[in-house]
C-alpha cells in the first residue's frame, strides 16, 4: 500500500514538473513572433520578474549582445556579453526599476536564411508613461534554421544629442 501511494505521488510530481516546463516554440517562427517575444521578455514593472528561460531561448548558443555609448571621455565604446552576460548584468536593474521596450520602427533585409532587423525603440519605466526617457535602434541579426529563427547578434545604440534618429528609421 505504501509503495502503491508513493508511486502515485512520484508520479504526480513529475507530471507537475513535465507540464510545467514552458513550450517558447512559437517564439521563433516567425521575425514577427521572435521580435515581439524579445521586447516582451525584457520588459515589466518594477518588481515584475522576467522570464530569463524564454529569452535564453531567443538565441543561438554562440550569440552576442553588443550596447554601445560613448564613455566618460566621450569616446565610443562597447560591450560584448553573451545572453547570460545580459542577464546577470542588467536583470537586476529592469526588475528594480521597471522598464519596458517598445518597438516603433522596423526595417527588414533578407537573403535566405539571412536576416538583418533595424528595429527602432523606445524606452519606458512603466507602461503608463507618457513619455519615453530614451530612444534608438538595435540592429538584429538573425538566422532561420530548421525552421525556426533564432538571433545571432544585437548590437545596438542609443540615441543622443550628437546622434539624433535618422528620419528612416522613424514612424511615418
Amino acid at each position: 500500500m505504501k509503495q502503491s501511494f508513493l508511486f502515485i505521488c512520484v508520479s504526480f510530481l513529475f507530471s507537475f514538473h513535465t507540464n510545467a516546463q514552458k513550450d517558447y516554440s512559437q517564439d521563433l517562427m516567425s521575425v514577427d513572433n521572435i521580435i515581439e517575444a524579445l521586447y516582451g521578455v525584457i520588459s515589466g514593472d518594477k518588481g515584475v520578474e522576467r522570464d530569463w528561460d524564454r529569452f535564453r531561448n531567443l538565441f543561438i548558443p554562440e550569440a552576442q549582445l553588443v550596447p554601445s555609448s560613448k564613455n566618460k571621455e566621450g569616446n565610443l565604446g562597447y560591450r560584448i556579453m553573451s545572453p547570460d552576460g545580459y542577464i546577470n548584468s542588467s536583470g537586476h536593474f529592469l526588475v528594480e526599476n521597471g522598464f519596458h521596450e517598445v518597438e516603433i520602427h522596423r526595417v527588414v533585409e533578407q537573403y535566405g536564411s539571412l536576416l538583418h532587423l533595424w528595429s527602432t525603440y523606445e524606452s519606458y519605466h512603466q507602461k503608463s508613461d507618457k513619455k519615453p526617457f530614451a530612444r534608438g535602434i538595435n540592429s538584429i541579426q538573425m538566422i532561420k534554421k530548421e525552421g525556426q529563427w533564432k538571433i545571432v547578434q544585437i548590437y545596438w545604440l542609443g540615441e543622443s544629442e550628437e546622434n539624433i534618429l535618422p528620419q528612416k528609421y522613424l514612424p511615418e
